[in-house]
């Protein structure tokens, strides 16, 4: 299944994530080790300041495996279905694995993409301090 995630990194856990993007070690240990880095090579911040990506999981519960490697450096504020489960392959048993190579959130993907600002470009700024502007990436509007 696929899955539209929300999220807002952490206070204090730019840098971090920002180094475990930048040396490959996000995730590492999942058996969904290389989505994570593709996710957020990805997701967006969006107009609610919330980091936006599409994630594949075939867990039994949405981002079963995934969440505790998440949750280090974000809160997850929403994970919804990112298209209709009763049509999702792997899911309703059609074809089993199926998500990895499905196109059914192509409409979405590019929706995202068009939309808000790069997540790695704000997470670099943050990280760096340099908020003045629009860094929307956990500061939620503090001056810096």
């Amino acid at each position: 299944m696929r899955y539209l995630v929300r999220a807002r990194v952490k206070p204090g856990r730019e840098e971090d994530l920002l180094s475990a993007i930048e040396q490959e070690t996000l995730g590492q240990g999942s058996v969904a080790e290389g989505e994570y880095l593709r996710n957020m090579k990805d997701a967006r911040v969006c107009e609610d300041e919330t980091a936006r990506w599409v994630e594949v999981c075939y867990c039994p519960t949405p981002l079963q495996e995934e969440r505790p490697y998440w949750e280090e450096y974000f809160e997850l504020t929403r994970v919804q279905d990112a298209h209709d489960r009763r049509k999702c392959r792997d899911e309703n048993g059609t074809e089993a694995w199926a998500c990895s190579g499905c196109d059914c959130t192509a409409k979405l993907e590019k929706k995202l993409k068009a939309a808000g600002t790069p997540f790695l470009e704000s997470l670099r700024r943050a990280a760096s301090g340099d908020c003045a502007e629009a860094c929307n990436v956990s500061k939620r509007g503090e001056k810096s």
